[in-house]
């Protein structure tokens, strides 16, 4: 059982969803989007990841980019960064190079680790996608942060698995509902590229003015 092709939602839109359901849910069901600072320079440390024309081949290892991939079980769809195949026995077969290559993906990110799991779980939902696409089992992938030049190793763990697959099922409710969480203000939100558009401190404010009119008609009610 899984999502039909038509039901697909954006890979990348795991990781809006669990850092922030309003920015998700602005994106990806309103289409709002805006580039600040941080996506534009995202947006350019992608720009050769992104070529779907370079393969690179360094004695044992295969790099493939922009890598298209789908899962039906989570009803997902996307572009990797990158993916590592590395010639082994226990890997897949890839069309026009002789013996097994198996695959890991390497997934870039312009800051440094975060303190939430976002990044963790897109890597994940990256796998899952991959391993539906060429029919193999992942057990670990690496996210790579530029800023400070650091390759970290995510294992690919059943925990981890089904908390993609958790997050997934509730973007397809939210998409099918049409629902879009409401404001809550948080520090980060003023890096955010959709503040102007989420204004969260307005937006959050305005169940408290809605109770002040009510209040106020009242109060005229009692005179």
């Amino acid at each position: 059982m899984g999502y039909a092709e038509d039901d697909y939602l954006m890979l990348s839109g795991i990781q809006h969803f669990q850092f922030c359901k309003r920015q998700w849910g602005l994106i990806h069901i309103e289409q709002h989007w805006l580039d600040n600072e941080a996506t534009a320079h995202g947006q350019v440390l992608h720009q050769k990841a992104d070529n779907p024309y370079v393969k690179e081949k360094r004695k044992d290892i295969i790099t493939s980019r922009a890598m298209q991939v789908s899962s039906k079980s989570l009803g997902l769809y996307g572009i990797l960064d990158v993916v590592e195949f590395h010639k082994h026995e226990d890997g897949v077969a890839l069309k026009g190079r002789r013996g097994r290559w198996l695959p890991t993906i390497v997934e870039y990110k312009r800051g440094k680790p975060k303190k939430d799991s976002r990044d963790i779980v897109q890597l994940v939902a990256q796998v899952i996608c991959l391993e539906e696409t060429l029919g193999c089992q992942i057990d670990k992938s690496y996210l790579y942060y530029h800023s400070v030049n650091q390759k970290q190793e995510i294992i690919i763990t059943p925990a981890r698995r089904q908390k993609v697959a958790d997050l997934a099922a509730q973007m397809h409710a939210y998409y099918a509902d049409k629902r879009i969480e409401k404001a809550a203000y948080f520090r980060n939100c003023q890096l955010c590229s959709l503040v102007d558009i989420c204004m969260p401190r307005l937006s959050k404010k305005t169940p408290s003015v809605s109770n002040y009119i009510q209040s106020a008609l009242r109060s005229e009610a009692l005179l």
